[in-house]
């Protein structure tokens, strides 16, 4: 049986649902041992047990309630980890929400601040906190979830989608900081699922997230959402050795062919494939542009 994460360790964020469970399950089935990390405690609980049904008798799984957002929390919750895994080689950033949904003008700053917060915020604290620890050690693997708001416009999700174009570049940068330091940083974008943020945005009705984005999303989860598996897979090869020296990238779950990326690592090597760039006339065709 394959074990590309044998004798690895993980902090992993937002692990109670969705996803980040999914990335929990996949981390020790490939031989990992893991905190895991929520608000919510009783859910944090239940999947602590979960999780932990599924491990060996040399693997830990540790469940720790913080708040991303909060330093002191943070600071706390990668101290316990390092001290209960025994060594941290691999931080999961996934905790996230959608925030406010409706217009810009329209809708409650609080809570666009708290989703700024728990996004972006959520996303650099932890990266904060590890990067000592992974420089200390000349190694570790930064794992960061982001989405399809982070490459396309999603009018009446603007937090969410502003946050996520954020962390990609929030991602992009670090990664070009500690790449010496043989630390990698990458973004998943896992696809359309089907979990609690996608009920909650259908709860939010057409009215408030717009007729179009209503429908396709209304179809994707009567059938056609990617798998949490598959953005789970990825990530667990993201935290692997196999994709050591890959870093710096926004990588599709679904669509990019991320299982052989290693084969290419010369071509990624100082190129801007797979990143957020502007696009400038001479890109589509066109004669004008220059000065």
């Amino acid at each position: 049986m394959s074990l590309p994460l044998y004798a690895r360790s993980a902090l992993i964020t937002g692990a109670s649902q969705g996803l980040g469970l999914a990335i929990a399950r996949a981390y020790v089935r490939a031989g990992a041992s893991v905190t895991l990390c929520a608000r919510d405690e009783a859910m944090l609980e239940r999947a602590r047990d979960e999780v932990a049904s599924l491990a060996g008798p040399e693997q830990t799984v540790h469940a720790m309630r913080a708040d991303v957002s909060n330093a002191d929390d943070v600071s706390r919750l990668v101290t316990t980890a390092v001290e209960r895994l025994g060594g941290l080689h691999v931080l999961v950033n996934n905790a996230g929400v959608y925030g406010p949904m409706g217009s810009l003008d329209a809708i409650d700053w609080a809570e666009w601040t708290r989703a700024m917060a728990i996004n972006i915020d959520g996303s650099a604290l932890p990266m904060r906190a590890v990067l000592p620890h992974f420089r200390k050690q000349r190694y570790g693997k930064i794992v960061q979830l982001s989405g399809g708001g982070a490459t396309n416009p999603l009018p009446r999700i603007v937090a969410y989608a502003a946050a996520k174009a954020a962390i990609v570049r929030l991602a992009e940068c670090v990664a070009v900081d500690v790449k010496d330091d043989g630390i990698d940083v990458n973004c998943i974008a896992p696809g359309a699922l089907n979990t609690r943020m996608m009920d909650q945005l259908l709860e939010a009705g057409a009215a408030t997230v717009g007729e179009g984005f209503y429908a396709r999303m209304k179809t994707l989860a009567e059938g056609g959402t990617t798998p949490l598996e598959i953005g789970a897979a990825l990530a667990v090869y993201l935290g692997s050795p196999e994709s050591d020296g890959i870093t710096g990238r926004l990588i599709s779950a679904p669509w990019d062919p991320w299982e052989r990326l290693q084969t290419h690592r010369d071509d990624l090597d100082g190129s801007d494939i797979y990143t957020l760039r502007r696009i400038v006339p001479k890109d589509r065709g066109k004669t004008w542009g220059d000065r």
